[in-house]
């Protein structure tokens, strides 16, 4: 673990991963570690707001990378299994589309962190023999709600933008809503299960 002053208020914590990131945040609000702001992402933990800058190292010292299993029911997402990448996926899982299906409704994923877009979750738990390579030309458009792959990441998107990830199908969930709280469906730390639907 490495701190760096991040401007004023502000201190980025580098860590080995996003398992690691997510771990560090769940610890440091559980904790109430003085920050107004606590954000995982790939590799770094964002502290903003922090009482004290120089004393925040201390603060996070009792801390260990130990992957926390996440609590509450998952968030089931259900999908159309329809996606113009699916066969793409199959060859490489060496499988069939519904064996595509089967191990992504398998999957026990866990919302690492949320970046690229409002409400888009970065899903983490996609066993390394699964890692899907991202298109080598991105998109220009991929609709809200394509549910898509990519290394051995998976992620809803919640709206539509351009985008580099293999879309194994779609949903009618609503990733974001400013007027809900909290406004991200998928929260960092959220467990999330998909259901062929």
């Amino acid at each position: 673990m490495r701190a760096r002053s991040a401007g004023p208020g502000a201190v980025l914590v580098e860590v080995d991963d996003a398992a690691a990131a997510l771990s560090l945040a769940t610890w440091a609000r559980a904790r109430g570690v003085g920050a107004v702001e606590v954000v995982p992402a790939a590799a770094t933990v964002l502290f903003d707001g922090v009482d004290d800058p120089a004393g925040l190292p201390a603060a996070l010292a009792g801390w260990t990378p130990q992957q926390e299993p996440p609590t509450g029911d998952p968030v089931e997402i259900r999908v159309r299994y329809d996606g113009e990448d699916l066969d793409d996926v199959a060859r490489i899982w060496g499988t069939t589309r519904e064996g595509v299906v089967a191990r992504h409704t398998g999957l026990e994923l866990v919302s690492a962190f949320c970046g690229f877009a409002p409400g888009f979750a970065y899903l983490a738990g996609l066993p390394a023999e699964l890692a899907v390579p991202r298109l080598d030309t991105p998109r220009a458009r991929v609709p809200a709600g394509a549910v898509a792959v990519a290394d051995r990441w998976c992620g809803v998107y919640p709206t539509a933008s351009p985008g580099g990830w293999r879309i194994l199908g779609r949903t009618t969930a609503v990733l974001w809503d400013p007027d809900r709280d909290p406004p991200a469906l998928l929260a960092p730390g959220t467990p999330v299960r998909f259901v062929a639907g």
